[in-house]
């Protein structure tokens, strides 16, 4: 970029600074939200329940199937498919 056009978008400064900041807070966003190590935590201590005798059969079929459904979201996530 030439000087002149570096001053002519000199305004728009803190606007690009601005966009990079909103990338990256939604790119640490995403990593999270994709993130699978939570949600298998999550069927082990559902598994631990289960066995402790905290919930029933029915409660641990049913939670199960919703985390199983997120890890297939998340799996697909990364194979850059829709769930």
């Amino acid at each position: 970029m030439g000087l002149l056009s570096q001053l002519a978008t000199l305004p728009l400064a803190p606007v690009r600074g601005v966009a990079w900041v909103m990338e990256r807070v939604v790119e640490a966003a995403e990593n999270e939200y994709y993130d699978p190590a939570p949600v298998e935590r999550e069927l082990a201590q559902l598994e631990q329940q289960l066995l402790d005798g905290d919930i029933d059969e029915e409660t641990f079929d049913r939670r199960e199937d919703v985390l199983l459904d997120r890890l297939d979201e998340i799996r697909a996530h990364f194979r850059g498919t829709s769930a």
